[in-house]
Order: structure tokens, then C-alpha cells, then sequence
């Protein structure tokens, strides 16, 4: 290495000294006194309960930087390749610079939660939720500010993945979800990604990075991003390298919104709840090395259960007896007429 080069020992400790925050107090000046009460995020949260089960499912994908987030959710989305599925990124919603802090944009802080604008994301998401298309900003990086007359339509899916380093910092944004997951992936392996990336494809120098890792992205992780992996459903280590935990994601929100299909095209559809017996006699079913009359005996527990659950919804009507001690038992009368249970295979 040439003598000139800056040792890395010593642009990690440079890096430690003061630096902009990012605070923009002219946005907290600007905004109106009643922004947080009367903005469409508050008044989703007091009339989200009533439809969720005709709202899309929302998921949200949070870790640190170069953890792995974009390649879980690409995975995610092209296993639910029978739903319509639409990625909503965080970076999409970064504030412009103004001219002052583009003059120092070396200085400014882009993983501080202030650099994002939190309330048009809420807005966005709250639309998708109810089925509203809606136009997603384009940040353009280079001149770190939005693209005036561009921007990217979005529609209304079945699956909403939105994802970030700071989805999970802001508590109405989280209401908005249904699946938190964080992605969670050894620190020195993302400062290696981040490296590779920054010099490859953005062209900067590994001092730059550096610098901007030790004065920026580290504190912000310790601050704001590690402390919200406690609000995540679902932890994935190793990001995309974990199939299986993936496999399992996937699984689940397959089975919610199968329930949630259901219930749409039925309205008097009741769905069982899944338990452990209920999984592990499917489980049971399923194996090939199962045996004949195994497969037999729990088929027919199954068929049990679903009949046993479908008799609790049959209409009936307050019916008093005479029991053969001359006591008058208070029953119900089931109805008369004819009645089905349907078992509907996905």
C-alpha cells in the first residue's frame, strides 16, 4: 500500500469528532400544530380493525445496512409468485436537501429517522391498504433531492412489503404492519458488503467509506436501528442465506392469505384454528412413510374435528324438556333442515 494511503486505524478514529445530524428544524417549524392528529396514519389506526380481513397483508423488513434486506424480500416475493406482491422502499421517501445542507452533504446524516419523510410514508401505505393506487416519489442520489415530474405507480396488491433500515422506529408505521421481520446479520459481514458496494458500484474510495461508516452508519445502527430488532416478529440470521426461515415466512403469510380469499368469496366461511394437534395430524397425513392405517386414523380425526366445528354454527332455538326425574332441562333445538359441511382443499 503507498505510503500516502490514510490507514484505516486512522480514518476510523477521524471519524469520531462532531458531525450535522441531520435535524431539519425548518420541517418541524413548518408543520401544523394539529399534523398528528388529524394525518391519515391516526385515522387508520381507529378504522383498521374492522376490515382487516380485507386489507392486504403488510409486511415490514427492517436490519442494518448491507444486512440483506433486499435480497429477503426479492426471495419473498418471487416465492409468492400467485399473489400480487409490490416493495415499497424507505429510501423512496428521503427528504430533499436544501442548498445549505447540499453544500455539506458530506456532513449530512442519511441513517439519522430525521432524514426520511415519515409522514408521506404513512400516507402511502395507508392508501395501499385500502385498496388506493398511489405515486411513489423517485429520490435521485446523486443530487440527493426527488425527481420533480417523476414518479412510480403503485398499485393496489395482495402483499405490501415495505422496507428499510428505520421501518420499525416510528410506532404508527409499525401499527401499519402485520409481519415484522428483521434481518440480522454479523457486523463485520455488512461493513464488508457495504465496502464492496460502495467502491464497485458507487465508485467511492475505501477511505470515504470508511469514514462514513464510523461517523454515520454505526451510530445510527447502535441508536435507532439494533434497538428496534425487539419490536420483530420474526429474526432472520444471515439474511438471505436462511432458506429455511424464509421458507417458513412464506408459508405462513400463503396460509393468511388463503383464510383471508376465503372469507372474501364466503362470507359465512368459518375457518378452524390452527393448533399444534391440528398441524401435527396434518403433518401426519402428509409423510409418505406413513402408514395405511395411520393415515386412516388420523384422516378421520381430522374429518371429526371439522364436522364437530361445523355443528357449533347451526342455527337453533331455546327448547325445554322433561327429563325422566319430572326436572325440566332448558336445551336448544337444532334446526330441521338439511345441513353440509364442506372441507375445501387448497
Amino acid at each position: 500500500m503507498p505510503e500516502e494511503t490514510t490507514t484505516i486505524d486512522y480514518v476510523m478514529e477521524a471519524a469520531s469528532g462532531p458531525h450535522f445530524s441531520g435535524l431539519r428544524l425548518d420541517g418541524l417549524l413548518s408543520s401544523p400544530p394539529s399534523a398528528s392528529s388529524s394525518s391519515p396514519a391516526s385515522a387508520a389506526s381507529n378504522r383498521a380493525d374492522p376490515n382487516a380481513t380485507k386489507q392486504p397483508f403488510v409486511i415490514g423488513v427492517s436490519g442494518g445496512t448491507a444486512s440483506g434486506k433486499t435480497t429477503v424480500c426479492d426471495m419473498i416475493i418471487q416465492q409468492l409468485h400467485d399473489h400480487r406482491v409490490v416493495l415499497v422502499n424507505q429510501d423512496s421517501f428521503y427528504r430533499g436537501l436544501t442548498p445549505e445542507e447540499s453544500e455539506r452533504v458530506h456532513e449530512y446524516n442519511f441513517d439519522h429517522p430525521d432524514a426520511f419523510d415519515t409522514e408521506q410514508l404513512l400516507e402511502c401505505v395507508q392508501k395501499l391498504k385500502c385498496g388506493q393506487s398511489v405515486q411513489v416519489p423517485i429520490y435521485d442520489f446523486k443530487i440527493h433531492r426527488r425527481s420533480s415530474d417523476t414518479f412510480r405507480q403503485v398499485n393496489a396488491s395482495d402483499v405490501i412489503i415495505l422496507e428499510g433500515i428505520l421501518v420499525f422506529h416510528d410506532q404508527r408505521v409499525r401499527n401499519l404492519m402485520n409481519m415484522k421481520i428483521f434481518v440480522d446479520t454479523d457486523a463485520d459481514v455488512r461493513l464488508a458488503r457495504r465496502i464492496r458496494r460502495d467502491t464497485v458500484e458507487r465508485g467511492r474510495d475505501i477511505n470515504s467509506v470508511l469514514e462514513m461508516y464510523a461517523k454515520f452508519v454505526k451510530p445510527a445502527f447502535d441508536d435507532f436501528v439494533h434497538p428496534s430488532k425487539k419490536y420483530a416478529d420474526v429474526i432472520i440470521p444471515r439474511g438471505g442465506d436462511n432458506h429455511v426461515a424464509i421458507d417458513l415466512i412464506v408459508q405462513h403469510i400463503q396460509t393468511k392469505l388463503g383464510q383471508h380469499d376465503l372469507c372474501k368469496i364466503y362470507p359465512n366461511m368459518y375457518v378452524i384454528q390452527s393448533t399444534f394437534q391440528i398441524r401435527g395430524m396434518h403433518t401426519l397425513i402428509r409423510d409418505r412413510e406413513i402408514s395405511k392405517h395411520d393415515f386412516v386414523f388420523y384422516s378421520d380425526r381430522l374429518i371429526r374435528l371439522v364436522v364437530e366445528h361445523g355443528l357449533g354454527h347451526l342455527p337453533f332455538t331455546e327448547k325445554q324438556v322433561v327429563t325422566p326425574t319430572a326436572s325440566v332441562y332448558t336445551g336448544v333445538d337444532f334446526c330441521k333442515k338439511l345441513c353440509g359441511v364442506s372441507i375445501v382443499r387448497r
